[in-house]
């Protein structure tokens, strides 16, 4: 119910095309109800050619308060109706009645026309506006959320979930509505006709609630674990999709195969175990349904014969309206079990709409237009067991009281053994995540006290691992800046040493570059990348290990890059080869989460048992 009610909130802006769906709801049940009731007349007219009028529904002297209120209620239709249709001969009044029919008919279908249509506009706009917030959400979550989440299980509550809950939307504004409807369109025939009979009719409905009831208990429970494997399966996909040059590189296609195999396996079995829950519940009340019809045939047909309390026309009347009454009744059993499973699907996507980001803007949080000073470390500590995404990870502090000051238009480099916090450390500026204790101020404001937007339009990063799209070029170096000079764009690729590869490719800037720019080398890749960073143009830069991956020679044409990039700007490098900073303003060496030294190359290779000489001395051989 829970689900429901959240799922209307995403309806109410669609209130009118509801209206109308409803609307066309209520003429679709009455004119399937006219159709029904038309029947009576037209067998009469066929086989009591000595009638000619309207026979009464309701044999004088047997008449009950129900059958006295709905009579006097449609006395003056039925009225009305008689004079039309039984107006000069039998033949004549025959044309009549199916003319009426037929009419009866056309309008039944226009209105679920109608009503289908306008269902489906507010369906497909709810399930749009749900997809758009979970992804929007998503984009909102701190970076340690995804640490610990499988981008498959991501991809299938954004695709899988959300398509089973659409199902929810159709089954709770369609058949929630149009079936009752109808059983109550259907029921007031029959009650008009015979209501002994219509209440045996009603001995099938507790056993057939107690079936359904029971059958979407358990489909609640086995939906939940349907849409768990079908995750299973989307993560298995893009695991080996985007891993498939490690897989050939070790013939790993095989065992692949397998556990793919495995995972489409298990799910085969809970989608047919729970297929086989679901298809019992139709026939179940169906049998049931057909169970009472028989025994009401049985009954009536006694009436008609022996005591002939009912005329022929009106049982088989009673009948095609309490028979029409098993569709909607098989439907709303199906609805109940649609709505268990969309209830399991709902709680894994609003799972995940629910979820607070750890890293968020203050209430009264400041924007900033430019970097005037310094960025400041005071006493910061961090541990990645604080990340919801980490918190199952073993050991201590990351970074540990570090006190550290970056000067505007500085070049400070961050060295140490892997492990030691350098990452850590860049990671908090850009608040990727925040410090344990302590504070990290950008002019005098720390820094979470400002606006996330606000401070990283103010920091460009790249990485040794570069994050490119499968799209065109000018669409990656122009990141998200629609319709933005290509004479911009050639500059920043010039100055990326990226222009000369680019004009080589088939189609220069308009050429599709692959999923994560697979069709290029990690060179170009890189480049590319710097080239995005040069447009955006920011006045704080972090590398990290920009260059460790390269071969020579691409190293030294992104290293030109990066010194291009590095210009008037204030820049943090993390690196593992030192000879790419030597020119560094200063040199900080961490490990074990503390500051252990800091200073100019030229200072820092003096202290003989220092840290950065031991570095030194170990790539260099000396």
């Amino acid at each position: 119910m829970a689900i429901f009610l959240r799922l209307l909130t995403y309806v109410k802006k669609y209130w009118r095309h509801l209206t109308i769906s409803v609307l066309c709801t209520v003429f679709f049940s009455l004119f399937s109800g006219v159709s029904i009731y038309l029947s009576i007349p037209l067998l009469d007219t066929l086989f009591n050619p000595s009638e000619t009028h309207l026979v009464q529904a309701i044999p004088e002297g047997k008449t009950s308060e129900v059958q006295t209120w709905i009579g006097g209620r449609i006395k003056g239709i039925s009225e009305s109706f008689q004079q039309f249709v039984f107006r000069g001969s039998k033949s004549e009044s025959l044309l009549r009645i199916c003319l009426v029919i037929l009419s009866a008919f056309l309008l039944k279908n226009l209105f679920g026309y109608l009503q289908a249509y306008s269902l489906a506009y507010v369906e497909q706009r709810v399930i749009k506006d749900l997809r758009d917030d979970l992804y929007r959400h998503i984009h909102r979550l701190s970076l340690g959320y995804f640490m610990n989440e499988r981008t498959g299980n991501l991809i299938s509550r954004v695709t899988n979930d959300v398509n089973v809950l659409q199902g929810s939307v159709a089954a709770s504004f369609l058949n929630l509505i149009r079936e009752p409807l109808l059983i109550v369109v259907f029921f007031g025939i029959a009650i008009y006709i015979s209501w002994e009979l219509t209440l045996l009719s009603f001995l099938a409905f507790p056993f057939s609630l107690y079936i359904i009831s029971r059958i979407g208990i358990r489909l609640h429970k086995e939906s939940g674990s349907v849409q768990e494997k079908m995750a299973d399966v989307t993560s298995a996909l893009e695991e080996s999709i985007s891993g498939v040059k490690v897989v050939k590189a070790f013939g790993m296609e095989q065992f692949e195969n397998r556990k793919f195999a495995r995972e489409t396996y298990d799910y085969f079995r809970r989608v047919l175990r729970i297929t086989r829950i679901r298809n019992l519940a139709s026939p179940a009340t169906e049998f049931l349904s057909v169970a009472a019809g028989v025994f009401i045939i049985w009954y009536g047909g006694t009436q008609v014969l022996e005591s002939q309390a009912l005329k022929p026309a009106e049982l088989i009347g009673f009948l095609l309206a309490l028979f029409q009454t098993m569709p909607p009744i098989k439907q709303l059993s199906n609805v109940a079990n649609r709505l268990q499973e969309s209830s399991a699907a709902g709680e894994r996507v609003f799972e995940i709409i629910d979820k607070e980001p750890d890293v968020q803007n203050a209430r009264n949080a400041v924007s900033i237009h430019e970097f005037r000073d310094k960025i400041e470390f005071r006493n910061v500590t961090f541990a990645y067991e604080q990340v919801p995404g980490f918190r199952e990870m073993n050991g201590g502090a990351i970074l540990k009281n570090v006190n550290l000051s970056v000067r505007k238009g500085e070049i400070v480099a961050i060295v140490g053994p892997s492990g030691g916090g350098k990452t850590t450390l860049v990671d908090l500026i850009p608040r990727f995540y925040d410090p344990l204790s302590g504070q990290i101020l950008l002019d005098g404001i720390d820094l979470r006290q400002i606006e996330i937007n606000s401070l990283r339009e103010k920091i460009g990063i790249v990485t040794q691992e570069t994050i490119l799209f499968n799209d065109t070029v000018r669409s990656n170096i122009a990141y998200g800046l629609d319709d933005f000079p290509m004479d911009r764009i050639q500059e920043a690729a010039k100055a990326a040493n990226a222009h000369d590869f680019i004009e080589e490719t088939p189609f220069g800037y308009e050429t599709i570059i692959g999923n994560r720019g697979t069709k290029l080398s990690g060179g170009q890749r890189q480049r590319l990348s710097i080239a995005r960073a040069l447009l955006k143009n920011p006045p704080i830069m972090i590398f990290d290990e920009a260059t460790s991956s390269l071969d020579s020679e691409s190293e030294l044409l992104v290293q030109e890059a990066i010194e291009r990039l590095m210009r008037n700007r204030t820049t943090l490098v993390i690196a593992h080869r030192l000879s790419t900073i030597r020119n560094a303003h200063r040199i900080i060496v961490i490990d074990n989460g503390q500051v252990i030294q800091q200073g100019p190359h030229t200072q820092l290779i003096k202290e003989r048992k220092g840290l950065y000489r031991k570095l030194y001395d170990m790539q260099f051989d000396m």
